[in-house]
């Protein structure tokens, strides 16, 4: 039986260099891969790694298991299931698209700063209008960036490059040390970037002089509807809200009012309240709102795999050394509604 167990799709002759490099039995899940399922109980006795998704739905049969290494950034799939009592590790896929989406962010920054939707919809109806709204430049100007992990740091690199200055939220108002993985060359890990750092209780005050803000945390149950109206009236009307984070961060009747009234610029966003979101949405008609489908980082960025894999083989080879592993989540964070 297997002492590692893959339950995405990964080319096979890796799992046989994992095998050869750590003495470990490694195998690939049967069934639908990256799905909820139950899985034989004999397959999972032994099992002491996982790299998943989703962890079986019969995981309390995994008396052996040690160590966690999910697919995504999101972790709600491993909140309450009792894993951070057995002494089970679990880590995140922090870092892995931190690449994709913070070129995303920055995508959008130029585009609603230039106003990139009314330029295509002049193309389409063949108008020449060399208006001064899409001639503007996003040197001088602020972004603030609401957490300040992988995504946030690689976001902030980048901006910074092109001359925004960098405002930043964290909980505590420090940049917090933490192991994490990301791709070399990237980021800003010792957190030097940012020219200002608030708290959480100085929300108010961090939005007052941006000119975008830039959502990077995950989505708990405690900051569900986060970004409401009083953020909202807290931004300047010249602000626009970028989301690659996740829908429910923000209240979205809040977000409706804010777009409709002129309370802010405008919008991108790449996370949704709905999936998918509906064609008679507000949100499809919005000339100061750019909608993705999801796609500023994904399982079907080129990249993806490459950087999961090395995630996962490099946690492996530190678990078996007893040194910290990248992206580890902490008990809060894995059983929140126990507190």
């Amino acid at each position: 039986m297997p002492q590692v167990l893959v339950d995405t799709r990964i080319d096979p002759a890796l799992l046989d260099e994992l095998a050869q490099s750590t003495g470990l039995s490694v195998e690939l899940a049967p069934g639908e891969l990256d799905t909820r399922r139950d899985l034989p109980e004999t397959l999972l006795r032994d099992v002491r790694a996982m790299l998943c998704t989703f962890l079986p739905t019969n995981h309390a049969a995994m008396t052996s298991l040690e160590l966690v290494q999910l697919c995504s950034s999101g972790y709600s799939q491993a909140e309450n299931l009792g894993l951070a009592d057995r002494d089970v590790q679990v880590c995140n896929a922090s870092g892995v698209n931190d690449v994709p989406i913070a070129e995303w962010s920055v995508m959008m920054i130029v585009a609603l700063a230039r106003d990139l939707p009314t330029l295509f919809q002049h193309q389409q109806q063949a108008v020449w209008d060399r208006g001064a709204r899409f001639q503007q430049e996003v040197r001088g100007r602020t972004l603030g960036i609401w957490g300040y992990g992988g995504i946030g740091r690689e976001t902030a690199r980048l901006a910074a490059a092109m001359g925004l200055h960098i405002h930043v939220l964290t909980r505590t108002g420090q940049i917090e040390p933490r192991e994490r993985f990301r791709v070399p060359g990237t980021g800003d890990n010792d957190g030097t970037i940012p020219e200002r750092v608030f708290s959480a209780i100085e929300a108010e005050q961090f939005c007052q002089t941006l000119d975008f803000l830039l959502l990077a945390i995950p989505q708990t149950p405690a900051n569900e509807g986060l970004i409401n109206r009083r953020i909202f009236e807290s931004l300047p009307d010249r602000a626009f809200l970028l989301n690659p984070a996740r829908g429910g961060l923000v209240c979205e009747a809040d977000l409706l009012w804010a777009l409709e009234t002129g309370q802010i610029a405008g919008a991108a966003l790449d996370t949704h309240f709905h999936y998918p979101l509906p064609p008679d949405h507000p949100l499809w008609q919005m000339p100061n709102v750019i909608l993705t489908p999801h796609i500023s980082g994904s399982s079907e960025s080129p990249h993806f795999k490459q950087r999961l894999w090395q995630l996962f083989c490099e946690n492996v080879r530190r678990w078996q050394a007893g040194q910290s592993l990248y992206n580890l989540l902490s008990h809060d964070q894995l059983e929140p509604g126990l507190e």
